[in-house]
């Protein structure tokens, strides 16, 4: 099998990489990526490398890293033409709620534009050999996100669910990636599934997100900014069941069907991976701090009720993230399993060996 994860220098896309390396050899990957530096290049380059000598743990599959970027239509058309991917994995994104307020034509480009241009080179696969020696992308599975449930009231958050009103920028990019792959499912036939995420976390994430930005700004001694006064929840998800609930759907393509009409049904599919388990940020504050130090990166007497303050909701922000999962249960077999406190401790090992 030949696949295709865009997005490999990334948290998620990283993992599952060497995920696919250690489960399914031999295998032949692709990894694309940017490598931009929207956040620490050290930190994506670290990620390269674990994959780097994963990859030669296992001569029997083959290994290989693209650098560049999805809004080139050009290149995303020679890496098809050449690999003949049997499955593609776009979890390229630029991520970020408040970052799409300062920023927005840095979602447009790499969102809109480069899932576009990942779309079309799926639709346009059979065209550079015959059908009968290599049958085209058999299965896109691409990032969504929970923020497109934007202020839901109605919680746990359903896939029935409406999702017309984004409160982010980056919430409508993602919206835009469903209602793009569900039409190129209906006219091309083109099975796609699309999978919400629900706050991944987990060692070697991304800095920007809230459990590593406030170790950083604890380790310096600054006051962490606790929004909607900590009653927010979010329903963390450790990057070790994101990944696995991917792998897992990376080969459960929706199936092809005709409808009554004598058209195509399209083979699309959208699912919830989250905990299922919101967690309120006062607790996850908590248990966090407990963490670091109990490994070590914070000393025994730090003071961290000096270093909180609790503020307003932020523009873009939601006061509750909350999955049902019961689709992904039901059709996958599958449920998130690690604990809030498990995955923090992991994360707050990784993160001592790593900066300290």
């Amino acid at each position: 099998m030949k696949i295709l994860v865009t997005g490999s220098a990334g948290f998620i896309g990283s993992n599952l990489v060497l995920r696919l390396l250690q489960t399914e050899s031999p295998v032949e990957i692709v990894g694309f990526d940017s490598v931009n530096d929207y956040y620490d290049v050290s930190l994506k380059e670290w990620r390269l490398q674990q994959i780097d000598a994963c990859a030669k743990q296992h001569p029997e599959s083959k290994y290989t890293f693209v650098k560049g970027n999805l809004a080139d239509k050009a290149l995303v058309d020679k890496l098809f033409a050449e690999y003949e991917f049997d499955v593609v994995v776009n979890l390229a994104a630029q991520a970020g709620v408040r970052y799409s307020i300062e920023n927005p034509g840095a979602y447009i480009e790499s969102n809109l534009v480069g899932f576009y241009n990942i779309l079309e080179a799926c639709r346009h696969s059979c065209d550079h050999k015959k059908p009968e020696t290599y049958k085209g992308v058999q299965h896109l599975v691409y990032a969504s996100s929970s923020s497109v449930y934007g202020g839901n009231k109605k919680v746990p958050f359903s896939e029935e669910d409406m999702v017309d009103n984004p409160v982010s920028l980056y919430a409508a990019t993602k919206k835009c990636n469903e209602l793009l792959a569900h039409s190129y499912s209906k006219l091309y036939n083109l099975p796609s599934t699309g999978l919400r995420f629900f706050t991944v976390y987990g060692p070697a994430g991304r800095p920007d997100m809230a459990y590593f930005g406030f170790t950083n700004k604890l380790i310096k001694g600054e006051t962490i900014k606790i929004f909607n006064y900590g009653n927010c929840k979010r329903d963390f998800t450790y990057v070790d069941d994101i990944v696995d609930g991917v792998q897992r759907v990376m080969h459960k393509a929706p199936a092809k069907q005709t409808g009554e009409d004598g058209l195509p049904l399209p083979p699309y599919k959208v699912y919830n991976i989250g905990n299922s388990n919101p967690e309120n940020l006062l607790d996850f504050v908590q248990i966090l701090q407990e963490e670091l130090v109990r490994a070590g990166v914070l000393p025994t007497d730090y003071d961290f009720e000096a270093h909180k303050e609790l503020v307003a909701m932020q523009p873009g922000d939601v006061p509750v993230t909350y999955a049902d999962t019961s689709a992904l249960e039901r059709d996958m077999g599958f449920k998130p399993s690690t604990t809030l406190r498990q995955g923090l401790r992991n994360f707050s090992e990784w993160y001592k060996n790593f900066y300290q």
